[in-house]
């Protein structure tokens, strides 16, 4: 029996191009003008109603805000390019347009009693300020309030997390575009496996209580029940690797990989943590070691063994108890490693998964039991869990992406460059935190670099993620396939130079069922480096090309974007590696070497919007799983 389908009504608030034009606008404006025009268009199609709410500025009588006219700022001014819309977020006959001086539209609820609609769902700009205040106002009118998260944006990301926790404890529901257009126009409701509050108090119950067990076990003992996985995975190294080729399609050679060095890395660990440094004392004073107790983690599902592991096994070495969110993509493999931990002796209560989507980690970072929090996400997640740790004074890690460059130059071997170049970009199909956006390269060896290139990803294999010789595979989803797509396509209506060195069609070779979401590798020359498929992280089969006149532009490029997790430099100059490693803003440098992969047990951690807190893996394990106390005897 079909749903009926709601009442719902489209609100778009100050889409205009003065904001829309910010450079610090999050998302990017290019996203939040397609995924608006995406429920625009699909709201008219639906014949439903849609209201245009703007700010409209005047000189006389001049109606700017105070802090508006404190600053000398015109924006929005009536009559300007600023104050209109986009072309394809224009109103048409018969759709409402509103204009406002303020935060607030005075009429906005008052026009939409017009329309027989219980539910609203809002876009625009900015999320923190003229969103939030459409939002109190229909909140307050009792209507159900939807927010589109990717077509909503502003420039304050960390203000706009509080505002979405705000909200969300009230009852207004944020959610992609295309998850609400199914859900309010359809009448879709949402799905997706999820642990439900009351499973999850026991969960967090169960793990505080345990982990004052937990923490009295000697480091042996502790030490022993993590080794007791290594074998194992060793011997399902090869299910796993098929496991994430059908479920994620990741090529069984990476997948295979990631499991045998997820058994390494235990191995490193562990040892590492058997020769702990003793703190310092002496007859007056102790200082020890001790752990938070219950650690929450998130991870995403492009390595759904190894960054998981990478967080347990420190953890719980350090005397705490788990409780693992994984990505909704990767959820199955996070039961397969859970089986192996209960297969290893390892306690019930010394890791638990919490399963479902971005809510459920909300609901999880929710619980009073949580100790400290380590994540690997998106920058977005990142300043959501941020918010959530500073207001409860969590101890916070993070691992937010990057957008990592490699500069090529003048007296480098072109060939070397070009080849690991083109596997740090391509290979598993881009979709990993280290892999090489983009190649800086002096003007005049630009045509010989370019040319190489292609030649290399020309020559690696796109395809079946079943064959063992595959190196790259399908997108995760068609989601995240056509999100990297219309990036793309923006570049192009924005002037920048595509090439597809394999085609537009990968080689299958099995009965492999995720062609839905193929999207071929493609090289990019752009020119302008504020353009966003230089600025965002794709995380996709996308290299873009940046040439630079000098060392100094060069270098500029190499920073100037907002992450800074990996660079990398191909040159054979004593004088420029120097130069390299005192001026390169990121957590990883590598000489000669593409900015993809890391060793299994040394720091791993980015600067600026890449990370925060201290970096993952190697003695600062000890530094984020344990907390430090003085004793005075």
């Amino acid at each position: 029996m079909d749903l009926p389908v709601p009442a719902s009504m489209l609100v778009l608030v100050d889409l205009q191009n003065d904001f829309l034009g910010r450079a610090d606008l999050r998302p990017a404006a290019g996203v939040i003008i397609e995924r608006a025009g995406f429920l625009l268009n699909a709201y008219r199609h639906h014949a439903m109603p849609v209201i245009h709410v703007r700010t409209t500025v005047t000189k006389d009588p001049d109606n700017r805000m105070a802090h508006w006219r404190r600053d000398d700022r015109w924006t929005c001014v009536e009559g300007s390019d600023g104050h209109s819309p986009p072309p394809s977020l224009r109103e048409i006959e018969g759709e409402k347009l509103l204009h406002k001086q303020g935060f607030a539209a005075p009429r906005l609820v008052e026009e939409a009693r017009a329309h027989a609609s219980s539910k609203v769902l809002i876009a625009g700009v900015m999320t923190h300020a003229c969103v939030r205040q459409a939002v109190l106002d229909f909140f307050q009118a009792g209507y159900e309030v939807f927010v589109a998260e990717d077509a909503t944006g502003s420039d304050d990301p960390l203000h706009v997390a509080s505002t979405r926790r705000f909200f969300e404890e009230r009852g207004v529901h944020f959610a992609p575009s295309a998850t609400l257009a199914a859900r309010l126009l359809e009448g879709k409701p949402p799905g997706g496996r999820m642990t439900d509050k009351p499973t999850l108090r026991t969960l967090s119950s169960d793990a505080s209580d345990f982990a004052r067990e937990w923490r009295r076990t000697d480091l042996a003992h502790r030490t022993g029940l993590a080794m007791r996985l290594v074998q194992p995975l060793r011997e399902r190294a090869e299910a796993l690797a098929r496991q994430m080729a059908v479920e994620i399609g990741k090529p069984v050679h990476f997948g295979q990989m990631e499991v045998l060095r997820s058994a390494e890395m235990i191995e490193a660990i562990a040892r590492r943590f058997v020769h702990l440094e003793t703190p310092a004392e002496n007859a007056v004073i102790k200082v020890r070691r001790k752990p938070h107790g219950v650690v929450a983690i998130i991870t995403p599902w492009n390595n759904p063994v190894y960054i998981p592991l990478g967080k347990i096994i420190p953890a719980i070495l350090a005397g705490n108890t788990v409780l693992w969110k994984p990505a909704p993509e990767a959820a199955s493999i996070a039961r397969e490693i859970m089986a192996l931990t209960r297969q290893c002796g390892w306690p019930p209560a010394l890791l638990q998964v919490v399963e479902g989507d971005a809510h459920a980690g909300r609901a999880l970072l929710s619980q009073p039991e949580i100790g400290a929090v380590t994540i690997t996400a998106s920058s977005g997640a990142g300043y959501e869990v941020a918010e959530v740790c500073a207001r409860r004074h969590l101890p916070f890690q993070a691992e937010l992406g990057g957008n990592n460059a490699a500069i090529v130059w003048r007296d480098a071997d072109l060939n070397l460059a070009a080849e690991k170049i083109a596997a740090g970009a391509f290979e598993m199909t881009g979709q990993r935190c280290t892999a090489n956006r983009r190649v800086i390269v002096h003007e005049s060896i630009m045509e010989e670099l370019m040319r190489l290139l292609i030649e290399k990803a020309a020559a690696m294999s796109w395809g079946d993620p079943l064959d063992p010789n595959t190196r790259i595979g399908p997108m995760v989803s068609a989601t995240q396939r056509d999100r990297v797509d219309l990036l793309v396509q923006r570049a192009i209506r924005e002037g920048c130079s595509t090439f597809y060195p394999l085609g537009q069609q990968p080689f299958i070779t099995s009965d492999f069922t995720g062609s839905h979401s193929w999207l071929a590798p493609v090289v990019i020359i752009c020119p302008d480096p504020g353009l966003e498929i230089v600025q965002e992280e794709t995380f996709g089969p996308v290299l873009v090309v940046q040439t630079a006149r000098d060392w100094e532009h060069a270098l500029a490029l190499c920073n100037g974007v907002s992450q800074g997790l990996a660079a990398a430099l191909f040159s054979t100059s004593a004088d420029l590696i120097r130069s390299f490693l005192d001026e390169a803003q990121a957590g990883i440098l590598k000489i000669n070497a593409s900015t993809s992969d890391a060793m299994v047990d040394v720091p791993f951690g980015g600067w600026k919007a890449s990370g925060s807190g201290p970096p993952e893996h190697g003695s600062h394990d000890l530094d984020f799983f344990t907390r430090i106390q003085t004793v005075y005897l």
